[in-house]
């Protein structure tokens, strides 16, 4: 699984046996199982990286397309026939992929929790354990269903109304499906929600320097958040952008225009940056090289997020979006991080499922598409200035899902989970 789906993973890794596993990695006891992971993993990451390659760039990502390939959701219809993925998925199980890791999990008769759809099917086939799936997109290929549903045991976690809709169309039984939202950090929301209330009231006074957005919405939040006066008081720190590069390290070139554009304002003290290179070296050894010619790599207001150890690197990013106040990121599970508050400059999509993220976060009115990136402070402070950020980030508050860990966490503990209504306990 990639770094998205382990994302999705880091928010539960308190309650997991021995923490986190990554299935291709962990429990490997045969080497025709790693050779088959290795060659499914480093082909979807390699595709990704070279989408803008010439030459052989534009036919190999339009190859991984047509495999992630998602059907139009209207007409909604039966589609629960298995594809060719979900058999070449059901091959390559049987010739051993997922083998040492169904050893292990018979060997210690647990529920299986997952954010990546081949370790739900390969847990279900090569086990009798209860199997749990975490779905990371608003929308999904048919391959994250078994290829005969109706009799499969894997419950999903849904993280939006569209992705439950659609696992219904792939077959899957409407009590096997459960709203529960993306799993969102814990230290990111805090007991009551306090942590995400200061966060966010502090964040939507700094993208409102006009008052647009408050003189419409300010009691509407002062109704949700209990805030009162502390949606007048002005923040000491500047405005915060976070520009975070995907997990396979596509579009790293994006931050150049960002560093080369924003470098003036950084040295004044008027913006903070923050560059995620995840856990991506290069990408990191490229943020130091732009950051060295834009003359600001030892500026105060520079902050890279980077760790070889991808737990590590999360706790990172967590803690730096408490004082984010624009993400800007490729529409992947990232998308489902405005439900704290946060809104979304939209990098283009790579892959059907962001396409749909992307669909979906303009839908909830909680994405915004990037402008030029090499003018990224001009449209910026147009956004800012009538109030389009501060409302985009109250819409990602308001239409997203903010509390998935913990509906989760009731599934798993309790066997149900309650349905809620109040936008501030979904």
């Amino acid at each position: 699984m990639g770094l998205g789906h382990q994302r999705a993973t880091y928010p539960l890794r308190d309650i997991a046996y021995r923490g986190v596993h990554l299935f291709g990695e962990s429990f490997i006891k045969y080497p025709n199982e790693r050779r088959l992971w290795t060659f499914f993993r480093k082909s979807y990451e390699f595709i990704s990286r070279t989408k803008d390659v010439p030459i052989i760039g534009p036919p190999l990502y339009s190859f991984l397309e047509k495999l992630q390939n998602i059907s139009p959701y209207y007409p909604f219809r039966d589609r629960s026939r298995p594809s060719f993925q979900v058999k070449s998925l059901y091959s390559m199980i049987k010739r051993g992929m997922g083998h040492g890791f169904g050893a292990e999990l018979n060997s210690k008769k647990i529920p299986v929790v997952t954010s990546f759809y081949a370790a739900a099917i390969a847990a279900e086939e090569l086990t009798d354990l209860p199997v749990y799936c975490i779905i990371c997109d608003t929308d999904i290929n048919r391959v994250w269903v078994a290829k005969d549903p109706k009799k499969s045991r894997i419950i999903y976690f849904a993280p939006c109304g569209r992705a439950a809709r659609r696992l219904k169309q792939y077959g899957v039984p409407d009590e096997r499906i459960l709203l529960t939202g993306f799993p969102l950090p814990q230290e990111n929301i805090g007991p009551g929600m306090c942590v995400l209330s200061h966060d966010l009231i502090e964040r939507l006074v700094l993208l409102d320097p006009s008052h647009r957005f408050r003189n419409i919405h300010g009691e509407g939040v002062k109704y949700y958040l209990k805030c009162g006066e502390a949606l007048e008081k002005v923040p000491t720190r500047p405005i915060t952008i976070t520009y975070a590069v995907g997990g396979a390290g596509a579009q790293t070139e994006i931050a150049g225009d960002i560093i080369s554009n924003l470098a003036p304002w950084i040295r004044e003290g008027s913006v903070c940056l923050n560059l995620v290179a995840g856990v991506r070296k290069k990408v990191y050894d490229y943020f130091i090289n732009m950051l060295k010619k834009a003359g600001i790599d030892d500026a105060k207001g520079v902050n890279l997020i980077f760790d070889y150890e991808a737990n590590e690197y999360f706790r990172k990013f967590n803690s730096i979006l408490h004082t984010t106040d624009l993400l800007w990121t490729k529409p992947s599970e990232l998308t489902f991080y405005c439900g704290l508050g946060i809104p979304i400059i939209m990098a283009p999509s790579i892959g059907p499922h962001e396409v749909a993220n992307r669909r979906w976060l303009q839908e909830i009115g909680a994405g915004i598409p990037q402008n030029e990136p090499k003018y990224c402070w001009e449209w910026i402070n147009d956004y800012l200035a009538d109030g389009k950020l501060a409302r985009a980030a109250w819409d990602g508050f308001l239409y997203g899902r903010r509390m998935g860990t913990y509906k989760i966490l009731e599934v798993l503990t309790t066997g149900t989970m309650k349905i809620e209504t109040s936008p501030v306990k979904r």
